[in-house]
Order: structure tokens, then C-alpha cells, then sequence
């Protein structure tokens, strides 16, 4: 099982890095170091042996109450599924987070087909940005308006070409126009003060009032789960409760 071990004090490490200078903090290379002290476990070796698909559910890490959890809060949530599905997940992730990009490039499409199209489950994605880097991930997703689980998409699987590079400004501008995006509407976004304090509370709350330390980390139905679950071990999960 893939899990995500290890633990930072977020709120005291992520730099209070204003949007005027979001745009210049992500051309620093200097913030490499920032997402590379998060060091989450290493996604499973290749040539080990699948999970097979009567995998045993992984055990819950903690409790959070649901009622609390699905409040609004400084950005209105982005989810995929119905209202009204049996199951409700709640993935705090970080765009530089290689166990996110592996989640939503392996799991998510299997999840998706399984149970939030055939209206089982929901998927509410919520913003944990470890650094500077994440949190123009972010803001350039919620520029994308109704793209945002496309953009999310896009820069998971472009995480290589972006994260961490010399130059994260332009990588992302390039990723960006493909999206539509212009110079301006690109720097736009990444200067919008409002937006950039906003993705920081919510991963404020997320630390504060549900004790989110790591990513990903996934809420099913009050439960916590921590680390880049397979799909056998979601369904596990899912299952019971539908």
C-alpha cells in the first residue's frame, strides 16, 4: 500500500510569499528545497506485485466529523459526482505532490468510471500547497473557472515539466496557454492577492480544524485516510458503505 509517512509543521514553513511576488518566487529555484523537505514515501516499486483486488481496506487514521468538514469555506468546493452520492471523499492534495500526481493519474480515472459517474461517490478536491509552486498550480486552476478539474489533470500529469524546474514561471506559462490562458490573464491570476489568500485558508482550515499534515490526505465519509490509496484499497474502502 502506498502510504505518505512523513510529517512538517506547514503553517510555520510556507513562506509568506505575497501574489506581487508569486511570479518571481516561482522562477526561484530556492523553493525547490521547500517542496523537497515534504519527502513523502516513494510511490510502490514497479516490479512488485499488484494489490490484489480483494484488497483489505486500509485502517482509518481518525475520525472528522462530516457535518464540520463539508461547511463552506474561503473558496466555494470543486467536485466531481452528485449531491446526493452515498459516499462523499474529501482529498486535501498539493500540486508539487508526485503521491497527488500519481493518485490522480492512477486511481482517479478508475474511481471516476467506478463510482462517481455511476453516482456512488463524490470527489471534493480542496488546496494543501506546500509551497510557492502549488499555490500558482492552484491559482491558475481556479482561473480556469469551469476547467479546474482539466487544469488539476493537466499539471498532475505535467508535474515533471513544471515542478521544480529552473524556470517554474515560464514552464507554467507555456502549460497555461495550451489552457487558453494569455500573458495577461496568466499574470493576472498569479497577482490576484485575493485568490492567493483565500488557497492559503484553506489550507489553513484544512491544517487547523482537521489536522490535514500531509499529503494526499483523503476524508471518506468521516474517516481519515492518509497517502496515494489504490484503487483496491478505495474500493476496500467504498464498498461497505454503499
Amino acid at each position: 500500500m502506498t502510504r505518505l509517512l512523513s510529517r512538517r509543521n506547514l503553517l510555520s514553513s510556507l513562506a509568506a510569499i505575497p501574489a506581487v511576488a508569486l511570479l518571481a518566487a516561482c522562477s526561484d529555484s530556492g523553493e525547490k528545497a521547500v517542496a523537497e523537505d515534504v519527502k513523502p514515501a516513494a510511490p510502490a516499486d514497479p516490479m512488485k506485485p499488484a494489490t490484489p483486488a480483494a484488497a483489505k481496506a486500509p485502517e482509518a487514521q481518525g475520525t472528522v466529523d462530516m457535518a464540520a468538514l463539508l461547511k463552506p469555506g474561503a473558496l466555494p468546493d470543486e467536485q466531481l459526482g452528485k449531491d446526493d452520492a452515498k459516499v462523499t471523499i474529501v482529498e486535501y492534495a498539493s500540486m508539487t505532490c508526485p503521491h497527488c500526481a500519481h493518485f490522480h493519474e492512477t486511481t482517479l480515472p478508475e474511481l471516476k468510471t467506478k463510482y462517481i459517474d455511476t453516482g456512488k461517490a463524490r470527489l471534493i478536491l480542496r488546496e494543501f500547497p506546500f509551497d510557492p509552486s502549488a499555490e500558482a498550480g492552484f491559482m491558475l486552476a481556479r482561473c480556469s473557472k469551469d476547467n479546474y478539474f482539466p487544469m488539476v489533470d493537466v499539471l498532475f500529469r505535467q508535474q515533471a515539466n513544471w515542478a521544480g524546474v529552473a524556470n517554474t514561471k515560464d514552464a507554467l506559462l507555456q502549460i497555461s496557454k495550451m489552457a487558453g490562458f494569455t500573458q495577461e490573464s496568466f499574470e493576472a491570476c498569479l497577482t490576484d492577492q485575493k485568490l492567493l489568500d483565500d488557497v492559503r485558508s484553506v489550507q489553513k482550515r484544512g491544517a487547523d480544524e482537521f489536522k490535514v499534515d500531509s499529503t494526499p490526505t483523503f476524508f471518506i465519509n468521516g474517516k481519515t485516510y492518509k497517502g496515494a490509496l489504490s484503487i483496491e484499497e478505495i474500493s476496500a474502502i467504498i464498498d461497505p458503505l454503499l
